[in-house]
């Protein structure tokens, strides 16, 4: 069964960075895509990003021109980097994989177990 391992999250002021990244172990076949999503408390969990195995990205408009979403085919990696991070950024952050766009971007797939960030003063 896919493992998934999330890393990075933390503390971090308005307009601060953050990269988080999520290794996909127990896999013997390639994993064609990768995604995160994030909850917030009191909020439904939503699409933040996801990536292709050839590269295609899309983002979820509250994080376009910030989040950069990037993997490593080869370490069963994909990243996320978040830029000029704002307070409504804080939420738990998941990695999510799934063999389409489809299984990734309606949240079904394998998760991980998720990683804290939170942008305060």
């Amino acid at each position: 069964q896919l493992l998934l391992t999330e890393s990075g999250g933390g503390l971090v002021q308005p307009g601060g960075s953050l990269r988080l990244s999520c290794e996909a172990t127990r896999s013997s076949s390639s994993i064609n895509v990768m995604g995160w999503h994030r909850q917030a408390p009191g909020k439904q969990r939503e699409l933040v990003a996801w990536i292709t195995s050839d590269g295609s990205t899309e983002y979820a408009d509250s994080v376009k021109g910030r989040f950069t979403i990037s993997r490593d085919n080869a370490k069963k990696t994909v990243f996320l980097r978040m830029n000029s991070l704002k307070p409504e950024d804080t939420a738990v952050y998941y990695c999510n994989a799934g063999m389409t766009i489809a299984t990734v971007s309606r949240g079904l797939g394998s998760w991980g177990l998720g990683t804290q960030v939170t942008v305060s003063s």
